[in-house]
Parts: C-alpha cells; structure tokens; sequence
C-alpha cells in the first residue's frame, strides 16, 4: 500500500531546482503549504509564522514533535473558500486526499525544512499497519524526484518504545545544480487513529542531527528524540 505524497510535498519543500543552494545568497523558501488539520497547534492568522514556535501538537491523531529554537514556523496560507452552487454534492475527502501537512518549518541560508505529514484513518477509509509502514515512507519521497537528483537511498528499522517506526536517508541535488548537497530523511510510524511521516530535506548534518534529535510524543509516550543514534543499525 502505497500513498502518494508528492502534490503534497512539492507545496512545502524549498523550490532548490528553482534557487541554487550555494552562492546565490538567498535562502530557498518554501512555496504555498496546504492548510493544516484544526486539531494542529498552529494558526494561520497574519504574522502567525513569526510568533509561532515550531512544534506541533495534533490530539486528533495522538502525537507532538518540537524543534529547537531558531527555527522558523512556516504558516500556511488563510484557507481559501469558494461559494459551490450545490453544497450537498460536494465531494468529500478519501483516500490520497486525506493527507495533511500539519507543520512546515525552515532555518539557514540555504534553507533546511522539515515537514510533517498525517494521514487520519477516519478519512482515510482504512488502517495501516507496521508492516505498511516501507511502502507508506516510500510514498513521501515520491514528489522529490520531479524536483531532485536523489542517490544512494539507506533503509532502517526501529521503535521508540512500542511504536515501529521505518526510516530512510538519501542524499541528492536540484535538478541542474549538481553541486549544491542535501541530505533527504524520511521517518514514519503508525498510530492507533492516523499515520504519520517526518521529513527534511537538510543543508548539512547538523541541521539532520536537528531534526533527529528533536523529543516527539507519540500515543502520549514522550520519547527525547525523534530518531535515536541506532536507527539504522537495529531491525525491531
């Protein structure tokens, strides 16, 4: 089972084929991000992004995510509303549809972003479950190979307590600027009422060990980091 993220991503990632990563000057911002779940501590009110922490709290799924200071929260655009002529007809949300991001975050020049991505089962029709998980994270890369050079991928398993979380780290280039390096990681785990898919896109390995390192809390479980120093050296 496979759900394709890409659309997704693409609005949230820095536009790195657009904005070479070295030399420019310039950091790669993230395009238009889709409007995050109500449940997600966020707000898409003005100046939201330059008073809001980056973390991310949602309850309708079950889990947090925290990152240190210096980041910077990337608020979604206010959510567009259009008058439809017959309501009741409206089609409602399912499948690959259902994917949230529910927090987007950035910092240096050239930009790291980190994104994080649920799919409520509620929406979604169906429960996913630990043995879903390598086709669920592959799915979340699918978007970055329209948009980057992506090589070498590594795989791991792990579980932060009785949680399976599958990861994968890759390293890759902007189509038509081969210099300039990111480092992509990609981690996912599966909890009773959604899934969930951490992912960067990193300028340099202490902006990966950032995004690693940042406490999570999953189920109402707090664990101190997001992915421990043994991720890819331990199959649970």
């Amino acid at each position: 089972m496979r759900v394709i993220f890409g659309a997704f991503l693409l609005g949230c990632l820095p536009l790195a084929a657009q904005t070479p990563a070295a030399g420019a000057g310039q950091s790669a911002a993230p395009a238009t991000t889709p409007a995050p779940a109500p449940t997600t501590a966020q707000s898409a009110r003005p100046g939201a992004a330059a008073t809001q922490p980056p973390q991310v709290e949602n309850s309708d799924i079950g889990f947090s995510y925290s990152l240190p200071s210096g980041w910077e929260f990337v608020a979604p655009p206010p959510a567009q509303t259009a008058e439809v002529p017959y309501p009741d007809v409206v089609t409602v949300k399912k499948g690959d549809a259902c994917v949230e991001v529910v927090f987007t975050a950035k910092r240096g020049t050239p930009a790291t972003v980190v994104v994080v991505m649920a799919l409520p089962f509620a929406c979604y029709g169906q429960t996913l479950k630990a043995s879903d998980l390598g086709n669920f994270g592959a799915g979340a890369g699918e978007g970055l190979k329209q948009t980057f050079d992506i090589a070498d991928p590594v795989q791991g398993k792990y579980a932060l307590g009785s949680h399976a979380v599958w990861i994968e780290r890759a390293k890759g280039t902007p189509k038509g600027h081969p210099n300039d390096a990111f480092i992509f990681e990609t981690a996912c785990t599966v909890l009773a009422k959604g899934a969930v898919c951490w992912l960067t896109v990193a300028a340099d390995w202490g902006n990966l060990r950032a995004f690693e390192q940042s406490p999570v809390t999953l189920g109402g479980d707090r664990f101190d980091a997001l992915v421990p120093a043994h991720a890819f050296l331990s199959n649970p």
